[in-house]
């Protein structure tokens, strides 16, 4: 097999697995009582408007995913 296939091959094996443990986060979610509730978050509530933005979140799963890539890439 050519090697240009072999590449193309390992992208899509690889994003299938990060679409299906995304798929696995947002559905475990709920059961993760501190997700989307910590100190940062911003949650601006109004009359009929509701923002929300998960600074802190988004923060602290960069960090996670970043050791997690750094620590698997490795190999």
């Amino acid at each position: 097999m050519p090697e240009g296939l072999q590449h193309i091959g390992k992208v899509l094996i690889v994003t299938g697995a990060v679409i299906a443990l995304t798929g696995a986060v947002l559905l475990f979610s709920g059961s993760i009582p501190w997700l989307g509730k910590l100190p940062g978050d911003i949650f601006i509530e109004r009359k009929n408007f509701t923002f929300y933005f998960p600074l802190a979140t988004s923060i602290v799963i960069s960090i996670l995913l970043t050791l997690l890539f750094l620590l698997f890439g490795r190999r």
